[in-house]
C-alpha cells in the first residue's frame, strides 16, 4: 500500500460525539473526507442534521442521532443505532465535553453540581462511550478520546475540567492495554483553539485573539484551528497509525 493510501478510511463507520459544531464538526467532516461514513451525535438536533447533510454532500453516508452524553442509556442507544444505521462500528470519537455555564471559578468556589456535571460530561461519558463502542467493534477498530492541554498543568479557574481531562488520559492508556490488540485507543490533546465555547468561556472577541496568542506564548505563533485536531484524529484512526495505541498526541502549537 502506498504511504498516502494508508491515511484513507474507506469502508470505516464512525461515531463522533459533540459533533454539531466546533472541533466535533471538523472531526466528522475530516473522517468523511478520508472515506468514512459518519454518525454525528449531540443534544442539538438541528446542528447535527446540518453536519450530516455536509457529510452526505461529500459522498459519504451521514446520519444524525440526538443524544445526551450525560445519560448512560442514551449513550448505549447511540452505539446501537449507529451500528444499525451504518452496518458496523469501527471508529468512535469521544469529543463531547466542556462546562454548562461557561464560568471561570477557583476550585474552592466550585459548587458540587458543577463538579458532578463536568466530571460526568468530560470523563464518565468518555468511559461509557468507549465501552458501548468496544462491545460492538471488530479487529482494526479505533477509539479516540479528545483530551486537553489543561490535563498536563495547573489550570486555575478551570480545575474540574482539567482534572476530568487528566482522567481521560489515564482512561485512554488503561483501555488501550485492555482492548489490545483488537482495538486501538488513543487521545488527542488540543491547545487553545478559538471555538465558540472557548470564546464565551474566556469572554474574548475576535479583536482580542492576537493579544491572547502573544500572552499564551504559542511557539508556532498562532492559536489552533479545528482542522488541526481533525487531521490528528484521521491519522490515529487510519492504517498509518496501526502500531499506535495508548498515546496522547498533543496538538498545541508547541505549548
Amino acid at each position: 500500500m502506498a504511504i498516502l493510501d494508508k491515511f484513507r478510511l474507506d469502508g470505516h463507520a464512525a461515531v463522533v460525539t459533540g459533533a454539531g459544531r466546533g472541533i466535533g464538526r471538523a472531526i466528522a467532516l475530516g473522517l468523511a473526507e478520508a472515506g468514512a461514513d459518519v454518525v454525528v451525535a449531540a443534544r442539538r438536533t438541528h446542528e447535527i442534521e446540518a453536519v450530516a447533510a455536509e457529510i452526505r454532500a461529500l459522498g459519504r453516508k451521514g446520519v444524525a442521532i440526538t443524544a445526551d452524553m450525560l445519560d448512560m442509556a442514551q449513550i448505549e442507544n447511540l452505539a446501537a443505532e449507529a451500528e444499525r444505521a451504518l452496518g458496523k462500528l469501527t471508529i468512535w470519537v469521544n469529543n463531547a465535553g466542556g462546562a454548562d455555564d461557561r464560568t471561570i471559578r477557583n476550585l474552592i468556589d466550585v459548587p458540587e453540581y458543577q463538579w458532578d456535571f463536568q466530571d460526568g460530561l468530560n470523563l464518565k461519558a468518555v468511559w461509557a462511550g468507549g465501552i458501548a463502542a468496544a462491545k460492538r467493534m471488530g479487529e482494526g477498530s479505533s477509539i479516540i478520546n479528545i483530551s486537553s492541554i489543561a490535563a498536563f498543568r495547573a489550570s486555575p479557574g478551570n480545575g474540574p475540567y482539567a482534572a476530568a481531562k487528566a482522567g481521560v488520559n489515564s482512561l485512554t492508556k488503561t483501555l488501550a492495554v485492555e482492548l489490545a490488540p483488537k482495538i486501538r485507543v488513543n487521545a488527542v490533546a488540543p491547545g487553545p483553539i478559538p471555538t465558540e465555547v472557548f470564546m464565551e468561556f474566556y469572554g474574548l472577541t475576535e479583536e482580542a485573539l492576537p493579544e491572547m496568542t502573544k500572552r499564551a506564548g504559542v511557539p508556532m505563533g498562532r492559536l489552533g484551528e479545528e482542522e488541526d485536531i481533525a487531521a490528528a484524529v484521521v491519522y490515529l484512526c487510519s492504517p498509518a497509525a496501526k502500531w499506535v495505541t495508548g498515546e496522547i498526541i498533543n496538538v498545541t502549537g508547541g505549548l
